[in-house]
């Protein structure tokens, strides 16, 4: 069964349409996630849905613990990940309202735990493709139809936070030839891979950073005036891929979800025992080989 989970970021907290919800508080050895899931279906397809810096915003991107996240949604059956997440244009031709389908990621974070695997059991898995090819094929080819304007493929730059660039940092980005720039997708995508799980990040432009000469600097009021209008395109979008992506068949054969099948280095008579358990439901399939 493809169970879809929901990494909610800035405005959107509720997605209209879930039938049977209820919020439940799943534990996870890698400390609290950043709030309660909530499990529902959406046209009869199971949904868990969590809100990435909890409900109300408590959490500013560094403090998010982006490892209990992605833990807590593997131990609640979810399969796939559509991750949904408001960004900075760094093209001219990616303006406000536009929506992005990453394909790739400069990750610039650096204050962040962004691996499951420690000392004691070491892993090292392919992040060449970091986000699914299929599920972004579907979410694209389904969501064009509709008339939301989405842009299919997109390197985002993945910076700490939770200040926004300077103007020179903005610069170099767009030389790098980033395409939006974000604070919460690393190492979301990383922790996902190394769960076997499907992730996808539906990228929501908001602003032009600070580098355009034709627009203001980004202000957070000017950012959550654009959400508000992105939130309404977001949920139709959710609501348009949850029966795609939930009746795909092909799922299960997926790459990514055989990522750790080669992965493990650290010889078994070697690993650490204590995070063998913490690795249950992350690793569960490839450990217990």
């Amino acid at each position: 069964m493809n169970i879809t989970g929901i990494i909610g970021g800035s405005g959107l907290y509720d997605i209209p349409g879930l039938t049977d919800t209820h919020w439940e508080k799943i534990t996870s050895p890698f400390g609290p996630p950043s709030d309660k899931l909530l499990f529902g279906k959406l046209n009869g397809h199971p949904l868990v849905f969590l809100p990435r810096h909890g409900r109300g915003h408590r959490y500013s991107p560094s403090q998010i613990n982006y490892r209990a996240n992605i833990d807590a949604l593997k131990r609640a059956g979810v399969t796939q990940i559509i991750s949904v997440s408001a960004v900075g244009s760094l093209k001219e031709h990616l303006n406000p309202g536009i929506f992005v389908l990453v394909d790739q990621y400069i990750d610039r974070t650096h204050s962040r735990s962004n691996s499951f695997f420690e000392s004691g059991c070491v892993a090292h898995v392919s992040m060449a493709h970091p986000t699914c090819l299929r599920m972004n094929r579907l979410i694209h080819d389904t969501v064009g139809k509709s008339g939301i304007n989405i842009i299919s493929g997109g390197t985002y730059l993945a910076m700490e936070g939770p200040q926004f660039s300077t103007r020179a940092e903005s610069e170099l980005y767009r030389s790098w030839n980033c395409d939006v720039i974000g604070m919460t997708n690393m190492p979301e995508a990383r922790l996902a891979r190394e769960a076997e799980m499907c992730y996808t990040s539906i990228a929501m432009v908001t602003d032009y950073d600070c580098w355009h000469p034709e627009h203001d600097n980004v202000s957070v009021s000017q950012i959550i005036q654009t959400l508000n209008g992105n939130a309404e395109k977001a949920k139709t979008l959710v609501q348009q891929s949850i029966p795609i992506l939930g009746g795909d068949t092909s799922s299960p054969s997926c790459s990514c979800r055989f990522s750790l099948e080669h992965a493990l280095i650290t010889a078994p008579e070697a690993r650490d025992p204590q995070l063998m358990e913490k690795l249950d439901a992350v690793a569960g399939r490839v450990l217990k080989k």
